[in-house]
């Protein structure tokens, strides 16, 4: 019987606090050690993608989120080093807790916008930011 190979599920969140700063961590461990990168990891069996989403972002920032809107799925099976690995990126806002780097982030900061397009950051994370910002701007305009 041949072994049914599926991807596996991860979860990246965009936290964008009143200011429009996005919190970023530096990878502590491989793959991108010492990158800047997106909260995020993998979805437990047994849970939803979005307790993912809340549980990723206290462990490894500190910070309690409320999830504001879906960004996108992130699918290209080449985007993660370790094999096919698909996201779902959200968009949140910080509502309580103190920053503060936890679980997998060395450390963990506030970027402005302009600050985080000369950061070289890891996986896909410069897309799904992007994709973030065009979402942000397309709904201020109606």
């Amino acid at each position: 019987m041949a072994k049914y190979k599926s991807p596996k599920l991860t979860v990246d969140i965009i936290i964008m606090d009143s200011k429009g700063k996005i919190v970023l961590i530096k990878r502590k461990k491989d793959p991108y050690k010492n990158f800047w990168a997106l909260p995020g990891g993998f979805v437990e069996y047994g849970e939803k993608v979005e307790e993912a989403a809340i549980r990723e972002a206290k462990e490894e920032t500190g910070l309690n989120i409320k999830l504001k809107k879906l960004v996108g799925v992130y699918s290209d099976p080449n985007r993660d080093p370790r094999g096919h690995v698909v996201s779902i990126c959200y968009l949140a806002s910080p509502v309580s807790g103190k920053l503060k780097a936890k679980t997998d982030a060395k450390d963990v900061s506030l970027f402005n916008i302009e600050e985080i397009d000369n950061i070289k950051l890891a996986f896909d994370h410069a897309k799904m930011i992007k994709d973030a910002l065009e979402l942000l701007e397309h709904e201020n305009l109606y």
